[in-house]
């Protein structure tokens, strides 16, 4: 297919990358690795608080989607699951940033308490929207041009979430904490709810019957099996496993930066470096996928992965580094992160659909998700280590496991692949 036009709609394609762009710029004003480490910190003063925020984010991400796998995959219409993660999402960040609003009169200890109920509740029900989403887009848009379509949501989102972080920077210095971050979380859950409707407005094409046990423990078994089956999904899950404990560190750079005397204000200025690095690589990321298929797309991701930790850890060896260099530093940090995880993203959500069965992908979409879930949780486990011993400890263990996850991730393309879909 020469134009995305002779598989789906221009119209539908529109509507899917305006979805995406204003999803980006909603989920940049509560990005896990900047200013919710920062408002989180601010509330509790704790490292573990900080990581549990992160592990929160991604494990309700994940856990949910096996169930609603299992009820998606008995259905030819998925939208309806879509629409209940995404405005139940998009209602508990406008209750958050009404806590925070109201937060003059309450101690610090409440509101982060409250703040947690909240956002628990936000990381699953935003869980629910994963599995319609790929299934949706898998059945939208043929696979030569899934990797374009992720590229130009994360660019346009990129552009977005710049002028998201403009917003952030001059709110953090104009506005009192954390009435602040009030206003950017209120940002997002308009930009989380205009992405809402436009993707609801695509609709979707039937989706093929499939055959699969009707109980949900027989389901549960059909994932054991494919696991044990399918040695592309199996040593696919195990790359992603060691993906998730190289990022265990992502949400502790910002605070390894503030306690180099980094002003509140410059995390703002990090999250809009670690956006441009999301622009900037986008055009390369979806030539590589498209061009060079998703699998190998994942080797450059790993090899970035690997990078960061180790930038660190050799600049900490040097240590007392003057405040300017200190901002060029992190700076590059954040740029990298920023190209890792619109990168990563691209790859991963690829290499899924690709290795997905047409027929099976939202029940492979849960499969995924049961099996990979526990993983989410590794910046428990980087702030235990960083409050046990160090910073430097989460960004050495980090680039052990990016070492590791090189030799899987190189047994994984040694599997014979199937045509793409």
């Amino acid at each position: 297919m020469s134009t995305p036009e002779a598989g789906a709609p221009r119209r539908k394609f529109a509507h899917i990358v305006t979805a995406g762009i204003s999803y980006q710029g909603g989920v940049a004003a509560v990005d896990t690795q900047t200013l919710i480490a920062a408002l989180v910190h601010g509330l509790t003063g704790s490292t573990v608080a900080v990581g549990a925020a992160a592990a929160i984010s991604r494990y309700g991400w994940l856990f949910p989607q096996i169930i609603v796998a299992h009820l998606a995959q008995r259905r030819q219409r998925r939208m309806a699951f879509y629409g209940v993660g995404a405005f139940g999402r998009t209602l508990c960040l406008a209750m958050l940033a009404a806590l925070l609003g109201l937060a003059g009169g309450l101690s610090l200890f409440a509101v982060g308490a409250a703040f947690f109920v909240i956002w628990t509740v936000y990381a699953f029900i935003g869980g629910i929207v994963a599995v319609p989403y790929n299934d949706i887009v898998g059945r939208t848009i043929p696979s030569p041009w899934r990797s374009r379509l992720l590229a130009m949501r994360f660019f346009g989102g990129g552009l977005l979430a710049l002028a998201m972080a403009a917003l952030a920077h001059w709110l953090l210095q104009a506005l009192p904490f954390p009435v602040n971050y009030a206003v950017i979380v209120t940002t997002g859950s308009l930009l989380m709810l205009a992405s809402t409707l436009s993707f609801i407005s695509v609709g979707e094409p039937p989706a093929p019957a499939a055959t699969h046990a009707s109980g949900f423990g027989s389901f549960l078994l059909l994932g054991i099996a494919v696991l044990r089956q399918d040695e592309r999904f199996r040593r696919y899950v195990y790359t992603r496993w060691l993906a998730a404990t190289v990022s265990m560190a992502y949400p502790f750079y910002i605070l390894q930066a503030r306690t180099s005397d980094i002003d509140a204000q410059h995390v703002a200025l990090f999250l809009g470096l670690q956006t441009l690095g999301n622009l900037l690589s986008n055009p390369l990321w979806g030539w590589w996928g498209d061009h060079w298929g998703k699998g190998r797309l994942l080797v450059p991701m790993a090899l970035l992965g690997a990078a960061i930790p180790l930038m660190t850890v050799i600049w900490l060896a040097f240590g007392g580094q003057p405040r300017l260099t200190v901002l060029y530093f992190f700076g590059s940090v954040f740029f990298l992160l920023g190209a890792v995880n619109t990168g990563d993203t691209i790859a991963h959500l690829g290499y899924l659909m690709e290795i997905s069965p047409d027929d099976q992908r939202p029940a492979y979409s849960g499969y995924f998700s049961m099996v990979a879930a526990p993983a989410a949780l590794s910046p428990v486990a980087g702030a235990l280590v960083a409050e046990a011993f160090s910073l430097a400890a989460v960004f050495w263990l980090s680039l052990a496991a990016a070492l590791v996850h090189l030799y899987f991730l190189r047994r994984l393309l040694g599997v014979r692949t199937e045509p793409s879909r």
